[in-house]
């Protein structure tokens, strides 16, 4: 379920800091809010896919660390964040 590049590339210029940024938090948090997205789209159709699942669980994760950093180092940005990708502030 990777994401196409053309989508890839407008995550990055949305969220990055400068152009070609794609190591800073905000772009991964929200490369992997894509993925996450669309993994649960995928598996409201296909139900007894349990590799995606773990894969999505994976993911959450991943997310929930990088989240977890990106509030403790610049929390005026991470509200920011979360505020323009949908998602709640749990950490």
């Amino acid at each position: 379920m990777a994401l196409d590049l053309a989508k890839k590339q407008e995550i990055v210029a949305k969220f990055g800091r400068k152009e070609n940024d794609t190591g800073s938090s905000e772009v991964q948090i929200a490369l992997l809010t894509a993925r996450i997205v669309e993994l649960t789209q995928h598996l409201k159709t296909f139900t007894k896919d349990h590799a995606s699942r773990l894969g999505l669980l994976k993911l959450v994760g991943q997310r929930r660390r990088l989240m977890k950093y990106f509030k403790r180092t610049n929390k005026d940005a991470y509200m920011k964040l979360i505020e323009e990708l949908g998602i709640r502030d749990n950490i």
